[in-house]
């Protein structure tokens, strides 16, 4: 299960890089090569998930040419009003960064997405064009802070901690995340890095498929009111059965949610009760959109 705030967070790690050239610095090394392996772990509202995935970052130029490779596999387990379905989803992406445009391959439509990176643009302009100094200075405004200096794969690299996360960062790229955020973990770490050494340019090559811009790729495949064709396949009976469950769980006060947490899953006992409450404003907030459709 993806949480925003973690989407917001692993957003903020990657801006620790983002720039264009003018001349622009993603990082403080010219080029370089690196793996890394990813679990994800967690319970929250009746909903356990566990993934694992495997990512190959290569870059040149000081980041302003960048490809992201990543493969992953997430299962999802969701006992909630009595009900249970597993979700299993697996995950092959690429993309690449190229002086200001992004590319996104998307393997199922056998096409790439392009488009102007706004994040790039605005940095250009910014710190003379220094994303590693901006990213530092966005973190800080977040309540980020640097806690230290430790040794990873042989780099020295800064430790920060921010919104539930600690970061190890060397010269602008992250080496090694841990976050627990509202129960779900996820740990990123690189088991090889090689840095200011020549990448072939055939590391950056893109499959040969059409190129598509975002801008008419985002008008396919919606209807008038915003949602996926496939939404629309969706019974009238379960949309009814959802707004009526919402409905009737608005008033439930914090230890009423606690209680049928921990009776939907006996385990969940053992969450602090910081994590309860984070739960249960995601909760409220899940219900009041639900009561809407």
């Amino acid at each position: 299960m993806k949480i925003v705030s973690s989407i917001l967070f692993l957003t903020l790690i990657s801006f620790l890089g983002q720039a264009q050239e003018t001349k622009l610095k993603r990082y403080e090394v010219k080029s370089g090569m690196v793996e890394y392996t990813t679990t994800v772990s967690g319970k929250i509202m009746g909903t356990t998930t566990t993934g694992s995935g495997f990512e190959k970052l290569y870059f040149k130029d000081w980041g302003a040419i960048e490809l992201q490779e990543v493969e992953s596999k997430t299962t999802t387990h969701t006992k909630f009003f009595g009900k249970e379905s597993t979700d299993v989803n697996e995950v092959h992406s690429l993309a690449k960064l190229d002086n200001g445009k992004s590319y996104s391959v998307d393997f199922d439509k056998k096409e790439i997405l392009v488009r102007n990176d706004i994040a790039m643009e605005s940095v250009k302009t910014y710190k003379n064009g220094d994303a590693h100094q901006t990213g530092k200075e966005m973190l800080e405004a977040l309540g980020g802070e640097k806690i230290g200096e430790e040794t990873f794969l042989g780099y020295n690299c800064e430790v920060w901690t921010a919104m539930g996360t600690k970061m190890w960062i060397y010269k602008g790229l992250p080496l090694k995340t841990e976050s627990n955020i509202m129960g779900m973990k996820t740990i990123k770490i690189a088991t090889n890095a090689q840095f200011n050494t020549a990448v072939p340019d055939t590391y950056f090559k893109l499959p040969n498929y059409p190129i598509v811009k975002l801008d008419a790729y985002l008008n396919q495949g919606f209807n008038s009111n915003g949602y996926e064709s496939e939404n629309e396949e969706e019974s009238s009976d379960e949309r009814e059965e959802m707004k009526a469950n919402a409905k009737a769980m608005e008033n439930m006060t914090f230890e009423e949610y606690k209680t049928m947490v921990i009776k939907e899953d006996p385990e969940a006992k053992n969450k602090s009760e910081q994590e309860f409450r984070q739960e249960y404003s995601l909760f409220k907030f899940m219900l009041k959109h639900a009561s809407k459709l």
